[in-house]
C-alpha cells in the first residue's frame, strides 16, 4: 500500500526544540563568550511559549518550573559547585543541582520573580555556558569542542616527540660529547617546539585558570595552569640564561610529555562519560522536529510536532520515529520500541494497533491519529525520569563535592610549602617539586567515582526498559535482604489464561471451545476475552454464526449459534456463571465458565491467572542471591497459594489489604531487613514509598505519579533480579574507584613532596586517575544485554 507522500508543503515554523544558535567564537569558559548577541539570543527563551522545550511545571510547587540544562566547560566537582552556587544566588530559584559527571543541571524556578535568560546568564557570568538539554547546536557544539581538543592533542604529542628527540643526548651523552653551543642550540630547539604547546594545547587551561583568578575562586584547572607556566617560565629563563639560577637544566620535555598525557586522560574521558550518558542522549534526541500532517483536501504540510494535537493525522515514513502516542489508521509496518520498553526485537504494527511516541517506524509509511502529545506521552515522562536522575547526586557523591574547594585550597598551600622547603637547597629543584605537587594531585577522581559508575549502571539499565528515578536508590537496593512481591499484574499478568477444561459425555472439547469462543468475541468481560483468546491460539474461531445474541452484565450470554458449513446445525446455548447457565456449581475455587444448551451441561471452562513465563526462573535466583521472597495479596488466598506454589514462593498471605501490606514491610523493616517492593504501581503506592527500594512494574503504570525507585516499562520480571545484580556490582565499582582514588592522592602527594615524582610522570598520574575510575565505571554500561521479551 502507498500514500502521496511527495505531497508534503514546506515547513514555515519553528522547530519544536530550542534552535536559537548559542554558539560563541571563543567557545565555552572565554572572556569573550558573552556577547551582545548571545544574550539577545538567551532572552527568546523568556517568551512562556518557549518553555516546554525544555522545561515542565513542578507538581510540587505550584507557581514553579523545573528546568533542565546542560552546562558545558566544566571539567570537576568544584566547577559544579562554583555553577550551583551562581545559580543559587539569583533571587527567584528555588533549587539548583549540578552534577560533574553527567555535566547536566535541574533548576527549580519561580515564574513570577525570574525568567530562564537571567539564571542562564547567571551561569554565563560565572564562566561556564548553560543550554536547554535538547538545544539543537549542543551536540554540534561538543563535536566541534571534541575536534579541537583532539587537535590540541595530535600537536602536543608532535611537538612532545620532536622535543624529546632533542632532550635524549643531554641524557645519554657523557662529559665531553656535547659542547656549550650544541647544548644551548637544543635547548633553543625545544624552546620553539614547545611555543605551540603552550599557546594552542594549554589554551584552555590558561583560559579557565584566568577566569577562576577574575572571578577569586578554585577549581582543578588552576593549578594545573599554574604548573604549566611555572615550569615554561623556568625553563625559558635558563635557555636566554644559560649561567643563571635556573640555567643548569631545562624541563621542556617534561612539560610537553604531561601535558600530551593530561589531554590525552581528557580526550579519552569525554569520549568514555559520552558513552555513560549515551542512553539518555539517544532517547531525549529520538524525535523528529517536525512530521507531515494531513489537511482537509487530503494532502500533507509539514508542521512542527510541538503543533499536533490529539486527533490529528500523520504520516510517518520508515526511518522517523512516531512523533505522538497514536492509534495506525492505515498501513502496516514492523517498530523500534527498544530504547522506550527495552524490547530488541522489531515488534509489527497494523490498522487499530497502538505506536508510542520515540519509537522507530522501520518497514513502511503509515498513517497515524494522534492520541497524546507533549507531556501527555510516556516518551516525556520517560525523559523527565531520566533528566531528573541525572542530576541527583548519592550521598557518596555529594561529600565528595563538599570536600573538592577545600583540596584544591589544600593543592595550592602544599605546592607553596613545598617550594618554600626545598627553596634553600636547590631553587630550581623546588619549583619543579612544585609543579608535580600541583599537577599530580586531582580530586577529579574522587568526584567521579560515585556518579561515574551509577549513571553508567542507570544507562545499562535503561537500555533493557528499565528506568532510575534517582541515582541513590542504586545504594539501596544493593543493601536489600527481601524482595516483596505483589501477585496482580506483577507475578502474574493481567488476562486471565485457559486452564483445563471439562466436558460431558459425547462432547468434543475443542467443538466445546470454538462454540465458547464464538459467543465470548462479542464480550468484553475478562473471561471472555480469555476463552477468545485460547480460541484464536488453536485456530478455532469461524465455523459458528452468531445470532439473536443477549448479554447478560455480570452473568454471561445467550444465543444462537449456526454452523457455517450446514445451516441446518442449529443450537441455542448459553455462556457464562452456574446460575446463568442452569447447573449446579462446582467446589472448585477457580474462576469458572460454564456452557450448555436447553437441555444440559455441555462444558466447564476454568480459568488461571498467567504466570510470567520467567516468574519461575526469576525466583529461584533472587533465592541463589540469598534473598528471602515474600508473596503478598489482596486476592483470596487460595489465589495466593496457587501462583505461590506456581512461581516457588514459601512465605505468602493473601486477603492483605493496602494497609495490612504496610503493616508487614514495616514489622520487617523494625526486625531489621532491608526490603526492596515489586508492585503494579497502581495500587500498592504507599508500601512503594516506604520501602527501602521499590519497583513498579508493567506498561499501565502512570510513570509521573509512580512512588517507585525503578520503573520497568517492559515486561519481564527478570529485570528485578538483574537490577539488583547490578545495583550490587555498581556498589562495588563505586568502593574500587574511591578507593583507588585515596589511595593514588595517598601515594603521589608524599612522593611528590619528597622530590621523588617527576613533573611527567606527575602529568602521567593525573591523566590516568581520571580515566580509569571512568574506564571501570564503563564496564557496569557493558555488563547488561538489551531485553528480548518473551
Amino acid at each position: 500500500m502507498t500514500f502521496p507522500v511527495d505531497s508534503v508543503r514546506p515547513m514555515t515554523h519553528g522547530s519544536p526544540r530550542f534552535v536559537v544558535d548559542l554558539r560563541d567564537p571563543a567557545g565555552p569558559g572565554s572572556a569573550d563568550s558573552v556577547t551582545g548577541d548571545s544574550m539577545e539570543a538567551l532572552k527568546v527563551l523568556d517568551d512562556e511559549q518557549e518553555w516546554s522545550a525544555f522545561s515542565r511545571p513542578d507538581a510540587a510547587r505550584p507557581g514553579c518550573w523545573e528546568s533542565n540544562v546542560m552546562i558545558e566547560g566544566m571539567h570537576c566537582a568544584a566547577c559544579a559547585l562554583t555553577v550551583e552556587d551562581a545559580l543559587s544566588s539569583i533571587p527567584g530559584v528555588v533549587s539548583a543541582e549540578v552534577s560533574a559527571g553527567s555535566q547536566r543541571a535541574k533548576v527549580v524556578w519561580e515564574t513570577q520573580s525570574v525568567v530562564p535568560s537571567r539564571w542562564m546568564q547567571a551561569v554565563r557570568d560565572s564562566g561556564y555556558r548553560a543550554v536547554p538539554a535538547n538545544d539543537a547546536f549542543a551536540r554540534e557544539r561538543r563535536r566541534v569542542e571534541s575536534r579541537k581538543a583532539l587537535w590540541r592533542l595530535m600537536v602536543a604529542g608532535l611537538c612532545m616527540m620532536q622535543v624529546m628527540m632533542y632532550a635524549l643526548p643531554a641524557y645519554v651523552a657523557t662529559p665531553g660529547d656535547l659542547t656549550p653551543e650544541m647544548e644551548h642550540l637544543l635547548r633553543w630547539a625545544s624552546w620553539v617546539l614547545t611555543l605551540p604547546v603552550i599557546l594552542f594545547s594549554c589554551s584552555p587551561f590558561f583560559a579557565n585558570a584566568w577566569r577562576d583568578i577574575v572571578h577569586r575562586r578554585v577549581s582543578m584547572d588552576l593549578p594545573v595552569a599554574l604548573g604549566m607556566l611555572i615550569t615554561f617560565v623556568m625553563s625559558t629563563a635558563g635557555t636566554f640564561n644559560p649561567d643563571g639560577i635556573f640555567g643548569r637544566e631545562v624541563y621542556f620535555d617534561s612539560l610537553t610529555m604531561f601535558v600530551f598525557f593530561l589531554l590525552a586522560g581528557r580526550w579519552f574521558e569525554l569520549r568514555l562519560r559520552d558513552r555513560t550518558a549515551g542512553a539518555l542522549e539517544a532517547l531525549m534526541n529520538r524525535l523528529p522536529d517536525s512530521v507531515a500532517r494531513q489537511i482537509s483536501d487530503g494532502e500533507f504540510e509539514r508542521v512542527p510536532i510541538r503543533r499536533l494535537k490529539k486527533g490529528d493525522v500523520i504520516q510517518v515514513r520508515p526511518g522517523e520515529a512516531f512523533p505522538a502516542d497514536g492509534v495506525v489508521v492505515r498501513g502496516q509496518t514492523s517498530v523500534d520500541e527498544s530504547l522506550l520498553t527495552g524490547e530488541s526485537r522489531p515488534l509489527a504494527r497494523a490498522e487499530g494497533d497502538e505506536v508510542i511516541s520515540g519509537s522507530h517506524n522501520l518497514a513502511a509509511v503509515v498513517l497515524a491519529r494522534v492520541e497524546r502529545v507533549g507531556d501527555e506521552t510516556r516518551f516525556a515522562q520517560i525523559v523527565s525520569l531520566m533528566e531528573s536522575a541525572s542530576t541527583t547526586k548519592p550521598q557518596l557523591a555529594k561529600l565528595a563535592d563538599t570536600i573538592a574547594k577545600p583540596f584544591l585550597i589544600g593543592v595550592l598551600i602544599a605546592a607553596a610549602l613545598s617550594c618554600a622547603l626545598w627553596w634553600s637547597t636547590d631553587p630550581e629543584r623546588a619549583l619543579m617539586v612544585a609543579v608535580s605537587v600541583l599537577v599530580v594531585t586531582c580530586p577529579c577522581a574522587l568526584s567521579l567515582a560515585t556518579p561515574a559508575a551509577m549513571l553508567s549502571a542507570a544507562g545499562a539499565l535503561a537500555r533493557r526498559g528499565v528506568l532510575v528515578r534517582r541515582l541513590d536508590a542504586f545504594e539501596a537496593l544493593a543493601a536489600v535482604d527481601t524482595v516483596m512481591f505483589d501477585k496482580t499484574g506483577t507475578l502474574t499478568r493481567d488476562a486471565m489464561v485457559l486452564g483445563t477444561t471439562q466436558v460431558a459425555e459425547g462432547v468434543d472439547p475443542v467443538q466445546a471451545l470454538a462454540m465458547a469462543a464464538a459467543l465470548a468475541q462479542h464480550s468484553l468481560h475478562p473471561a471472555s476475552r480469555a476463552l477468545l483468546a485460547a480460541a484464536q491460539q488453536h485456530g478455532l474461531l469461524g465455523p459458528w454464526r452468531v445470532s439473536d445474541l443477549t448479554e447478560v452484565s455480570g452473568r454471561g450470554l445467550t444465543a444462537r449459534l449456526t454452523l457455517a458449513s450446514d445451516a441446518a446445525q442449529v443450537a441455542e446455548l448459553r455462556l457464562g456463571s452456574a446460575e446463568h447457565c442452569g447447573v449446579q456449581q462446582s467446589q472448585s475455587n477457580a474462576l469458572q465458565v460454564f456452557l450448555s444448551d436447553k437441555q444440559r451441561w455441555l462444558a466447564t471452562f476454568e480459568l488461571k491467572e498467567d504466570v510470567r513465563p520467567d516468574a519461575v526462573a526469576t525466583i529461584a535466583a533472587l533465592k541463589a542471591r540469598g534473598l528471602q521472597v515474600h508473596l503478598l495479596s489482596g486476592d483470596a488466598s487460595d489465589a495466593a497459594r496457587r501462583v505461590a506454589r506456581a512461581v516457588g514462593i514459601d512465605d505468602f498471605k493473601g486477603q492483605c489489604s493496602p494497609q495490612d501490606k504496610l503493616d508487614f514491610l514495616r514489622q520487617a523493616q523494625e526486625n531489621g531487613h532491608k526490603i526492596a517492593v515489586v508492585g503494579d504501581g497502581l495500587n500498592d503506592g504507599p508500601i512503594l514509598a516506604g520501602a527501602h527500594a521499590s519497583f513498579a512494574f508493567g506498561q499501565a503504570v502512570p510513570l509521573a505519579q509512580a512512588q517507585a525507585d525503578f520503573l520497568v516499562s517492559g515486561s519481564r520480571l527478570a529485570d528485578v533480579e538483574v537490577a539488583i545484580g547490578l545495583s550490587k556490582r555498581t556498589l562495588m565499582v563505586v568502593k574500587q574507584n574511591l578507593w583507588w582514588a585515596a589511595a593514588y592522592n595517598a601515594i603521589c602527594v608524599p612522593l611528590a613532596v619528597a622530590g621523588m615524582l617527576p613533573a611527567w610522570l606527575a602529568g602521567i598520574g593525573m591523566a590516568s586517575s581520571s580515566l580509569l575510575v571512568v574506564a571501570n565505571a564503563l564496564r557496569l554500561s557493558r555488563a547488561q544485554p538489551m531485553n528480548k521479551e518473551n
